[in-house]
């Protein structure tokens, strides 16, 4: 019951030798490949796998090459497929040498490379990704084989067939290229297939449990938020969002309303755009404008918490207080019935019809996150309905999330994870959201934890630290899983979470611009098998599936081989639209569908990513990028200096004051400043860069975090001397 899609399979020479090397997803990927070649395909197999006397007389008659652990058998085993690739023969060995339990490519262990090297004549190594199998009934997807209803009929699988490699090519490239046609193959079916609303229909008109909760203690289950969001939806368009309206502002923490309010705007076909209420007007304006913003949804409870008022803002806010405080913008009669009707009766499929959101393709805008750049002006990020939705899928393979989970929301929607993970997974997987307001509410959250027994905890390092000193082993006796990212988690911290909580916190990497989730390890508790290494610590985990990396040289731009260290670029489903405007930014950092990180980084010998250092100005401070060009001009401007270049280069010209960073234990980064004499002290400097430029406090340095020197480094072209600057700073800190 499958239907296979062959891509390039010209690249599988008609004559000749040439070693198979596909990725290893289920049982039946030695049959697909079969069916897949016009030619016969000697398969190398765990002869364990064949002790059903009839599979193994069928096993000989297609020529299968038996292997085993004992080494008489390996010899034999590896000296057949060297003669057959020389007689001209076709022979497939599965690299990674077992199934993949999480959908990600394992590491690839040498038997291939050891075939090869007894071969005497120019043998072709051919890459082949199956794209599709994980979910089939055949692979681990639901944490098991076999016993489950399979998801469609027939099961669509593509086979795609990568460019031939010589067979000297290193093993580590070899890696390469397969997840290369993984990353090529995801990004064609979630650019074609992915509507995140039709997702969400789907999964809400299946939940009747609690589905979403705050700490308000509003709580809805996927049906009621489903009728929520279409009656909301009808209100908005009515009293607040005129028809030519695309992209709509959203000024609101997360919550229950917040979670109604853009389900509301998607299943109108809207595009809701979520505000950073921590920075100033003047950079919201800057993100009301690049997207055409008319309309801004949010509280007046909101607006005042965040210090907004509505002349600040060039655009309209409409409030949801109004919804229930102005009687001719209550719902009617009709606006109740329909809801009901279409959340309880109407069938998914004819209520995603009638709303028009098969109109709606993998390649539309689901949201535009905005990040400041290194200039401080905000970058708009388009993130696609196929970006979010290959990352949500990619995060229940990692986290194996079932129906007994319960996520706790506490990143802003503002933020790309809360967006993606905390928000969009919610609402497309089958599990639970919990949302506070507040990520450094310890005692709140400690109490959400233990009432809504939250098994998934997604934090920062620095969140973890506040919730360690906090929250107590009771409140956290339903946790299985915690996954951090934004900063680098010490051991440290790993080792006291655990003791306290009896959860290993792992780590994950990704960027805005990666929707935002690049790899991850998979938690401990979730990990099931002991023959596969799932995480390791110091390490930012494997690409989730779909995704490939790769390190080139920082000066020549040369693909480097595992454990090397150089610019990590990463590629797949995930890598965003672009830059709302910019396309020339855009080029800037994508090219080919290579995404430039600014990260340097090194690839092990399993396929895990260790990020070793940061090329860009910007550090990550308790989760949230500091850019280190916006503070030192605030600071120079404030000293009276002259800096009219440092904007765009670099230029030290004239300055008085630079800007680097120092590894922190508990916020991940500190901000350090350097300078010369100063005419202002330190505490009116702090007070001003808060006052006069209106900087969050986390952009703040304390004033500690100033430290005189001689003179500012400074590279012969004028510009500022980053390294000499950094260890200058490392220096004084030591």
């Amino acid at each position: 019951f499958y239907k296979i899609r062959l891509k390039s399979v010209e690249n599988l020479p008609e004559t000749g030798g040439a070693l198979l090397v596909p990725n290893h997803v289920t049982w039946i990927d030695g049959i697909l490949l079969l069916l897949a070649s016009d030619r016969p395909v000697r398969m190398v197999v765990f002869s364990g796998n064949f002790r059903n006397p009839f599979i193994k007389i069928l096993g000989k008659m297609f020529g299968v090459i038996f292997i085993s652990a004992k080494k008489s058998s390996i010899t034999k085993a590896l000296d057949t497929a060297a003669k057959a690739l020389d007689n001209g023969e076709l022979v497939c060995i599965f690299p990674e040498g077992t199934l993949s339990k999480t959908g990600q490519v394992q590491a690839f262990r040498p038997g291939m490379t050891r075939i090869l090297e007894r071969t005497k004549t120019d043998v072709p190594v051919i890459p082949i990704y199956l794209d599709g199998l994980w979910g089939s009934i055949f692979s681990f997807d639901r944490g098991k084989y076999f016993w489950k209803l399979p998801k469609r009929i027939p099961y669509p699988v593509w086979i795609h067939f990568g460019p031939p490699l010589s067979k000297d090519e290193s093993i580590h490239i070899v890696r390469q290229r397969v997840q290369d046609l993984g990353a090529n193959a995801m990004n064609q079916r979630a650019h074609n297939e992915s509507c995140l609303a039709a997702d969400f229909i789907y999964q809400a008109k299946r939940n009747k449990k609690v589905k979403i909760a705050d700490s308000s203690g509003a709580k809805l289950s996927g049906k009621g938020l489903l009728l929520k969001s279409l009656v909301v939806r009808n209100l908005l368009k009515r009293h607040a969002i005129s028809d030519d309206e695309q992209y709509v502002g959203m000024l609101v923490p997360p919550t229950v309303a917040a979670t109604v309010t853009n389900m509301a705007l998607v299943l109108d076909r809207r595009i809701p755009v979520h505000l950073n209420y921590t920075v100033s007007a003047e950079v919201l304006n800057s993100c009301i404008e690049q997207c055409g913003i008319k309309h801004i949804i949010s509280s007046r409870k909101a607006m005042e918490k965040f210090n907004f008022n509505e002349e600040d803002l060039n655009a309209d806010i409409f409030y949801l207080e109004e919804l229930k405080e102005d009687k001719d913008k209550e719902p009617t009669l009709g606006d109740k019935l329909s809801g009901i009707w279409n959340a309880f009766v109407t069938p998914a499929g004819r209520l995603i019809k009638k709303l028009k959101l098969r109109e709606i393709g993998g390649d539309d805008i689901a949201t535009v996150i905005f990040t400041s750049g290194s200039t401080g002006v905000p970058k708009g990020v388009m993130l696609t309905n196929g970006n979010v939705s290959s990352n949500i899928a990619a995060i229940q393979q990692v986290a194996r999330i079932d129906s007994e989970d319960s996520v706790l929301g506490v990143l802003p929607f503002f933020h790309s994870f809360g967006f993606t993970v905390t928000l969009w997974g919610s609402m497309c997987l089958d599990m639970s959201a919990v949302f506070h307001t507040n990520p450094l509410d310890s005692r709140m959250i400690g109490k959400l934890c233990d009432k809504h027994g939250i098994s998934i905890l997604l934090a920062t390092p620095t969140f973890l630290r506040s919730y360690l000193k906090r929250c107590t082993p009771e409140q956290m006796s339903t946790l299985d899983v915690a996954i951090t990212g934004a900063e680098k988690l010490p051991t440290d911290l790993a080792d006291a979470f655990e003791e306290k909580f009896g959860v290993r916190p792992v780590e994950g990497y990704g960027a805005t611009e990666t929707s935002p989730i690049t790899s991850c390890n998979v938690p401990g508790n979730r990990a099931t098998s002991k023959d596969q290494i799932e995480f390791k610590d110091g390490t930012v985990g494997r690409p989730i599936q779909g995704v490939v990396a790769k390190v080139l040289d920082l000066d020549t731009d040369e693909e480097l081989g595992q454990e090397q260290s150089g610019m990590l670029y990463i590629k797949g489903p995930n890598i965003m639209k672009g830059y709302m405007g910019r396309d020339d930014l855009t080029a800037e950092v994508v090219q080919d569908g290579w995404y430039k990180t600014g990260d340097v980084a090194l690839i092990d010998k399993d396929g895990f990513i260790k990020i070793t250092g940061r090329m860009s100005r910007f550090s990550k401070i308790g989760g949230e990028m500091v850019p280190h060009i916006k503070v030192e001009e605030a600071i120079n401007e404030i000293l009276g200096t002259e800096d009219s270049d440092a904007d765009d280069d670099d230029s030290a010209a004239g300055i008085s004051a630079a800007v680097t960073s120092v590894p922190d234990d508990k916020k991940g980064e500190r901000l350090i400043v350097l300078h010369t004499a100063l005419s202002i002290p330190v505490e009116e400097i702090i007070k001003a860069l808060s006052t006069d430029h209106g900087l969050p406090n986390i952009f703040i340095p304390s004033a500690e975090s100033f430290m005189q020197v001689d003179e500012i480094p400074i590279l012969g072209t004028g510009k500022l001397d980053l390294k000499g600057l950094k260890t200058k700073a490392e220096e004084l800190t030591a």
